[in-house]
């Protein structure tokens, strides 16, 4: 990215006094150098794109903690997305407004209200979801213009994933000063947080407000950055949107991780580090690409984790700030179950059987149809094995060991409408990817069937409502319930971050879970409620079975 060796001006809308110079309103001194923006736009919303908070992560520094961000001399302008992080294109609903894909990729864009500095505006960091896999800062749906319009500092950043982001070896092992390897898309992501605390006040942000939150793997990454000490105490509020480090893609320990390693480096026949680190981006991502390739975990590393994350809820050892998590009502669709039989009693009892050998009576008992309703019954089962016990595991561990702060927990049900006309014989895929042309069949038979639309939320769906982004995907048609639902919910998260409470103005009230004899949660669709739990025993089943009950 090239910088600009401009002289700053002055004068040119509201000045900034700022370390001693009169910048310009689309100017801001960071510690590293000075940044000039976009803004303001037409809402009166400052933007800075493609912020390195780290060094570019190459070289020898592939597979090693981020290393501070260089200064730079000059103006950098900062008015395009970075690269984002090296992945294959796994997601059908991912659009990137990224400078194409690179290792070199650590950077993170900024949307403020704030006129001047010392504003002390609270502050959003978001994760970006994908299974640690794929994903970047850049996409629409994450755009942090709508919050800002509402008094937040909104900031995403990209982070290195798969093999880049994850992979341990005992090279690698061996060469830390901490005998740690794997983790770096974490540390990524803590380096992050440590650059917005050391200069979130340029852009009138309050460096001891900054609420963290996330979606799927971002959610995931939200539990995890609670949980390690190199984090916690850089974080004032956590936002989690469907998953956490307490069941889904949990940290394995390192020797497992470092195995993976080993078999991936003898499978590309690369015999020591070195060779691993003189292969192109593109080569590893061909050869993760291949059958049998491992996914690379989180790792308890006994340094970003000193130990399993549900031993540090379990010990309280976490952050212990305000909480807001929840999960959406068809995180996975009934099909999970049943794979290609049809959705009967008798088949739904045949794959309790098949799923849980010695517990198929107790999963029977907990998930019974409602009326006969199996395809239901079967829903709720595959949303929680997916994704949704894993929150679930975190909003319960975190009330009861969390210093009495506050949990807010939701669960969102509004399904998606319909696709426009222009998307034409598109289908909606896991997560609201969007699938095109005609599924299945093989060459001169019948087309296979559409999978049957979705009656629920699907996993992600929630994503354009909370942060105010649905304008920004062209694929649904959004009507006047849609607009309800988003504004609603973009408010309770919005005072979330500003309070650590999501209650305000005419909004309905929302409980903590963790406060009282019952456990309550918000129930946001058309009609936004409280609702009680009233399934508790599905996840004291799934905890046992997992043995992180406490």
């Amino acid at each position: 990215m090239m910088i600009s060796r401009k002289c700053i001006t002055t004068g040119i809308g509201a000045a900034l006094l700022l370390a001693g110079h009169m910048l310009a309103a689309d100017t801001v001194k960071t510690a590293n150098g000075v940044l000039e923006g976009t803004g303001p736009q037409a809402t009166g919303v400052r933007e800075f794109k493609g912020v390195p908070f780290a060094a570019p992560p190459v070289g020898d520094l592939r597979w090693q903690p981020p290393q501070p961000a260089k200064d730079w001399t000059g103006t950098r302008p900062a008015t395009q997305f970075g690269p984002r992080c090296m992945q294959l294109p796994l997601f059908g609903d991912m659009g990137f407004r990224s400078n194409g894909m690179s290792e070199d990729c650590l950077y993170l864009n900024i949307w403020t209200p704030a006129k001047k500095a010392g504003a002390k505006l609270p502050v959003m960091v978001y994760f970006f979801g994908g299974g640690f896999q794929a994903g970047d800062g850049s996409e629409p749906r994450y755009d942090g213009e709508s919050l800002a319009q509402r008094g937040i500092v909104a900031i995403t950043i990209s982070y290195r994933l798969g093999i880049f982001g994850f992979m341990a070896h005992p090279e690698l092992t061996k060469e830390s000063p901490h005998h740690a390897s794997g983790n770096y898309a974490l540390l990524d992501m803590n380096a992050a947080l440590k650059w917005v605390k050391q200069n979130v006040a340029a852009f009138g942000g309050d460096p001891n407000k900054i609420t963290i939150a996330g979606e799927s793997a971002g959610s995931i990454a939200v539990s995890a950055q609670m949980a390690s000490p190199l984090s916690k105490d850089l974080i004032a509020g956590a936002i989690g949107e469907s998953g956490s480090i307490l069941g889904a893609l949990p940290a394995v320990p390192l020797a497992q991780a470092e195995e993976s390693g080993t078999k991936f480096a003898a499978a590309v026949g690369a015999t020591n580090l070195a060779a691993l680190r003189a292969m192109t981006g593109q080569q590893l991502l061909d050869a993760v690409a291949k059958p049998g390739a491992p996914r690379f975990s989180p790792t308890v590393d006994g340094y970003f984790f000193p130990e399993a994350p549900i031993e540090i809820f379990k010990a309280g050892k976490q952050a212990h700030v305000p909480l807001l998590a929840g999960w959406n009502s068809e995180e996975q669709g009934a099909r999970a179950i049943f794979q290609r039989d049809e959705p009967t009693q008798e088949n739904f009892e045949k794959a309790l059987k098949r799923l849980y050998p010695d517990n198929a009576d107790a999963f029977l008992k907990e998930y019974a149809p409602v009326n006969g309703d199996v395809t239901q019954a079967a829903t709720d089962l595959a949303s929680d094995r997916f994704i949704a016990y894993s929150t679930w595991k975190w909003i319960d561990a975190a009330g009861k060991t969390g210093g009495g702060k506050p949990v807010y927990r939701y669960y969102f049900s509004r399904p998606r409408p319909k696709m426009t006309a222009a998307m034409g014989n598109a289908t909606a895929g896991l997560a609201g990817g969007v699938v095109r042309g005609t599924p299945g069949g093989t060459p001169g038979a019948a087309p296979a069937a559409r999978p049957p639309a979705p009656k629920g939320a699907v996993h992600s769906a929630e994503i354009e409502y909370a942060l105010g982004n649905l304008s920004g995907n062209k694929v649904y048609e959004w009507g006047p319930d849609d607009s309800k639902v988003s504004a609603v919910m973009e408010e309770y998260f919005a005072n979330f971050i500003k309070t650590g409470n999501p209650n305000g103005g005419k909004l309905a009230k929302w409980p903590a879970a963790n406060k009282g004899t019952a456990v309550q949660f918000l129930h946001i669709d058309v009609e936004t409620k409280a609702e009680t739990e009233a399934h508790r025993g599905r996840y004291l089943l799934m905890d046992k079975l997992a043995g992180q009950a406490f």
